[in-house]
């Protein structure tokens, strides 16, 4: 797992209760951008970010999937509120588990702490769980960085 999207403490401020119903609702009336940058927002990209990606080609993709991502927010937001006892249901999970975060956010400075500490407590929490920083990388880790990793992982 790479950057578990887990908020367990104070280090960001929690998602709001009723992100999915708000997400399906703007995709409902039409609004799939801001649908996207709702989510963007809520899962911690910078308004800056969003502002660069509202202009770029992918965005429309983005918009295609808007329909999806109350289904996203649906799974996660119980990890999303700040507290790390919803993460204990994984404590019965024995399969060997790589959890992963990279040190970079956005390509721009380092990591969303909230990020290091969810991966962390997932890790501490899954039997057979290894930990992994990958330093310099961000949100999409280069592949001559991740791959070394994930095959010793596979391999070992």
């Amino acid at each position: 797992m790479y950057e578990p999207p887990f908020i367990i403490d104070d280090s960001r401020p929690p998602v709001p209760e009723d992100s999915a119903r708000h997400l399906t609702e703007l995709v409902s009336s039409g609004r799939r951008g801001e649908a996207v940058e709702y989510f963007m927002t809520q899962v911690g990209t910078p308004a800056e970010a969003i502002a660069q990606m509202r202009q770029a080609p992918v965005w429309s993709g983005f918009e295609a999937v808007a329909n999806t991502l109350a289904y996203d927010m649906t799974i996660v937001e119980h990890t999303q509120r700040g507290n790390p006892l919803p993460l204990r249901k994984w404590a019965s999970v024995t399969v060997p588990t790589l959890v992963m975060d990279g040190t970079v956010f956005l390509g721009r400075g380092e990591s969303h702490v909230f990020l290091r500490h969810g991966a962390q407590e997932l890790a501490n929490i899954l039997p057979h769980a290894q930990r992994r920083i990958l330093e310099g990388q961000d949100h999409g880790p280069a592949d001559d960085v991740l791959a070394p990793v994930l095959v010793e992982f596979f391999l070992g």
